[in-house]
């Protein structure tokens, strides 16, 4: 994949191209001819007319294919403001512009410098170069609104606003998401849970899945396009070390939403896990101005440490089912664990799950490859679970899991976590003997 800086260009692939900005942002783009203006409103691509020759926006991506733009055009720009139109872009973390090819060929990223007191941001165009397409990086912002942009590409905009129906419903105030944080401490702190606090990547992140709900008007635990929580938090550029969610409808205030996730027993534990220190929460409103769409995410936060202890926490508690059936403990093993850590990543990175990798090297292949002697090797691996104490508890309800971590045989023992992926998280114990 290619990296962008502001000016750099790069020759397009033929075919479809998509383009998406993951977090809280709305996208949308402009069709202009060689001048740079618009032949008239219909060029002028965004979430009320979602298409135009060439240009479509469908669920905030953006399909261009320059072989169907209209006669004349020379050039599409890519435009990016934050869903909610009360921010200025500085609120936010700064967009990142993903560009995939046909097939889902990664072609380039880019990310901007970080805007100031901008509310838009021209983020890229695709543009003609002879027979052939260009993306040129760009990362300029405008103070005054799309409606200052459309102005500038020759687009009409009104300037008085069309009254409101008399029987429409009056749309309803948001509240505050900053203040279910005391709340939350608290019903935290009455089960000896510690504080949380707020974090801006993971709030742009629960923002967006709720403004995704809220467009289609009903709960879901995937985007549109099959994007997972994971996927969506780590997109923001958050490693974490374990993740929850809450996905509610219907609280009007903090108070109600913090009571709500309370009242059952699985999401209470969510709402007071005691490993989880930071959290980001956003609501939105649905097709009725009447319906909250409510995200919650929980997390912590990935350090080098946080994987030490991880991995010895999954070490003790299979070395306490060990000795619970009069087997000796086994030792850490710095070249089992690079390898188990280097296949957990390696799941994520490569979207597969599996002893076999892509390259067809099984366990004992990736330990021999990190330098390990050992005689015998296996693999237990799994995926989703949120804590060592649950990923170990699987693996010995699991017969042949449970069959590895007894083995009187084995001697050794590396771990491997990686945060990430559709299922979110990816555990790997590498045994040797």
């Amino acid at each position: 994949m290619n990296e962008l800086v502001p000016g750099g260009n790069l020759a397009l692939p033929d075919g479809t191209l998509t383009l998406r900005v993951p977090g809280p942002f709305d996208v949308s783009a402009l069709l202009t001819d060689a001048g740079g203006k618009v032949r008239g409103d219909a060029d002028f691509v965004f979430y009320n007319q979602p298409s135009a020759p060439g240009v479509r926006l469908l669920d905030g991506e953006l399909s261009v294919r320059p072989a169907g733009f209209r006669t004349g055009a020379e050039r599409v720009t890519v435009v990016v403001s934050p869903a909610d139109p009360s921010l200025s872009l500085s609120a936010l973390l700064a967009p990142t512009l993903y560009v995939t090819g046909p097939g889902g060929r990664a072609v380039a990223r880019f990310t901007p410098p970080r805007p100031r007191q901008e509310t838009v941001l021209l983020l890229a165009e695709i543009y003609r170069r002879g027979a052939g397409w260009k993306l040129r990086a760009l990362g300029q912002g405008y103070a005054d609104g799309l409606a200052g942009v459309a102005r500038d590409f020759g687009v009409e905009v009104a300037d008085d606003p069309a009254p409101a129906s008399p029987l429409a419903p009056a749309p309803m105030p948001l509240p505050a998401p900053d203040g279910f944080l005391a709340l939350v401490n608290s019903a935290r702190a009455r089960t000896g849970s510690p504080a949380v606090s707020l974090d801006a990547r993971l709030t742009a992140a629960a923002h967006a899945h709720a403004a995704g709900m809220a467009a289609r008007g009903a709960l879901a635990g995937e985007s549109a396009d099959g994007v997972s929580v994971h996927q969506r938090i780590t997109a923001t550029g958050y490693a974490y070390l374990t993740v929850g969610e809450h996905l509610v409808s219907g609280p009007r205030d903090p108070a109600e939403f913090v009571d709500y996730c309370l009242g059952d027993e699985r999401s209470r534990r969510t709402l007071c896990e005691p490993s989880f220190t930071q959290a980001g929460v956003a609501c939105v409103p649905g097709p009725r101005s009447v319906d909250l769409y409510w995200t919650a995410l929980w997390a912590r936060p990935f350090s080098a440490a946080g994987l030490v202890r991880t991995a010895e926490e999954v070490t003790a508690l299979t070395n306490a089912e060990r000795a619970a059936t009069g087997l000796p403990p086994l030792a850490a093993d710095p070249l089992l664990a690079a390898a188990a850590q280097a296949h957990s990543a390696n799941m994520v990175a490569r979207a597969f799950y599996a002893h076999t990798s892509p390259d067809g090297r099984e366990p004992w292949d990736r330990a021999a490859a990190a330098g390990s002697r050992h005689r015998t090797i296996r693999e237990n691996i799994a995926c989703g679970q949120r804590s060592p104490a649950e990923v170990v508890r699987g693996w010995m309800d699991s017969p042949g899991h449970r069959a590895n971590i007894l083995k009187p045989a084995f001697t050794h023992i590396g771990v491997g976590f990686v945060g990430g992926g559709q299922a979110g998280t990816y555990w790997t114990q590498l045994f040797g003997g």
